[in-house]
């Protein structure tokens, strides 16, 4: 099993910038990439952006694509999501997964899943 906690959700006007952080315990070895997903108020969960936890390839919604960043850390346990230009429309509670599955598809099914954090861009 492996457990996330994301953090670093709040309020801020657009043009402005968040960072997300998911912090990744139990079975990280086991964890092949993960990634940033956000439901906004009556949608759907979308994907927003995924790293590849070894070879760090990332891939990112059109949506997002030239505003927003994935990184990992050294130690492989933490996820972030740089957030810059944000627009109201990127309002959204925000969730971080992981996959352990083989192969290592970026936009495919996650296994595990954090709680959220919300995101709100004023105008």
């Amino acid at each position: 099993q492996v457990q996330l906690v994301e953090s670093g959700g709040g309020l801020v006007q657009a043009g402005g910038s968040l960072r997300l952080s998911c912090a990744a315990s139990g079975r990280t070895f086991s964890m092949r990439a993960m990634g940033w997903f956000r439901q906004a108020p009556g949608k759907e969960r979308a994907f927003v952006a995924a790293i590849n936890w070894n070879d760090l390839s990332t891939y990112y919604a059109n949506s997002v694509k030239g505003r927003f960043t994935i990184s990992r850390d050294n130690a492989k346990t933490t996820v972030f999501l740089q957030m810059n230009s944000l627009k109201p429309e990127d309002t959204a509670v925000y969730y971080c997964a992981a996959r352990e599955k083989w192969p290592t598809i970026l936009t495919g099914s996650y296994d595990y899943w954090g709680q959220g954090t919300q995101v709100t861009v004023s105008s």
